[in-house]
């Protein structure tokens, strides 16, 4: 009896450490489980559906059917919508308007990017502390990003007016002459410039905050061991411990200001003479004024190119890794 049970002790403390070999009906059994399992219907797709199905209708459907109307030549109204292949495309390399558009496009992009990252950078260093004052002042910079860029536009529009508005008025108290700064070709587009960055300086100080507020507080304590000066503070903790941070304010910036319209159209409708177009501008001119429903949806799309290559040399050239 005492030799039966310590065998049976043994097959059972094999069983529980793993060591014996599994039996082959039981080796059998776990392939069918496995099937079962994937069959199983997943209660997260159903929290899923209504998302999948709004993003569905409201925006891959519309992508592809502008993606269909690019090829045709499809105008609102028409008896018949004509398949013209490639055809729209190939109009949008001679078609100097939309050359116009994109070195707009570019223009306001370039500069205004670089120079929300600047003075968003300065500003979050020069806000940082928690006090009221500081939490007073970063409310005031951030309250215009609360306001629709239409709304923005239709005000600057009046305080811009040479004829009634209020900085004309204050020019002319100090002896200067009336500025006409969106009825001149120079001015207009610095000027829309201008109000673009003061409406999101805020947003790109909110964001940068963040990031600031992220570096470990031991790097700046042990700069301060080492004796270092606040530019090599800056350059050597502050600047690479942010840069996931000004990655992603970049990405969102570019693609802000690539679409950009209410502001453009609140302001200067694209005038004078086409000087402030953007390629949003034209679009919703072609599609929504001449009706060339296909014409702007290869505008669209050529739009989309551009933005999704322009992102991805954004990630390319300052991607970020945890060992650096």
């Amino acid at each position: 009896m005492p030799a039966v049970s310590a065998q049976a002790s043994v097959r059972a403390g094999e069983s529980h450490t793993g060591t014996g070999a599994p039996t082959p009906s039981r080796a059998g059994a776990t392939a069918p489980a496995r099937r079962r399992r994937a069959r199983h219907f997943q209660p997260a797709w159903l929290f899923m559906a209504p998302s999948l199905i709004i993003l569905g209708v409201f925006v891959i459907y519309p992508m592809l059917r502008s993606l269909q109307y690019s090829f045709y030549n499809w105008t609102v109204g028409a008896a018949s919508q004509e398949f013209t292949g490639a055809a729209n495309y190939v109009k949008l390399l001679h078609d100097s308007q939309f050359w116009n558009a994109l070195r707009v496009t570019l223009e306001l992009t370039l500069v205004s990017v670089v120079l929300l990252i600047v003075l968003g950078l300065v500003a979050g260093l020069l806000l940082q502390r928690n006090t009221w004052a500081h939490r007073i002042v970063r409310s005031a910079f951030f309250f215009p990003t609360v306001v629709a860029l239409s709304t923005m536009g239709i005000v600057w529009r009046f305080l811009l007016d040479p004829d009634i508005g209020i900085i004309g008025g204050l020019f002319s108290a100090l002896g200067l002459p009336r500025v006409a700064w969106l009825q001149s070709e120079h001015l207009a587009l610095p000027t829309v410039i201008f109000v673009y960055i003061w409406k999101y300086v805020g947003y790109a100080m909110i964001l940068l905050l963040g990031g600031l507020n992220a570096v470990p507080q031991e790097r700046y304590e042990a700069a301060q061991l080492d004796r270092a000066s606040r530019w090599q503070t800056l350059r050597y903790i502050t600047l690479p411990g942010i840069r996931p941070t000004m990655l992603f304010t970049s990405l969102i910036l570019t693609i802000q200001s690539f679409e950009v319209f209410d502001l453009v159209y609140a302001m200067t409708t694209g005038g004078p003479v086409f000087h402030t177009d953007t390629l949003v501008n034209m679009l919703y001119r072609v599609g929504f004024t001449n009706f060339e429903t296909g014409y702007a949806s290869a505008i669209s799309w050529v739009l989309f190119i551009i933005i999704l290559a322009v992102s991805l040399l954004q990630l390319k050239f300052f991607r970020y890794d945890d060992v650096d």
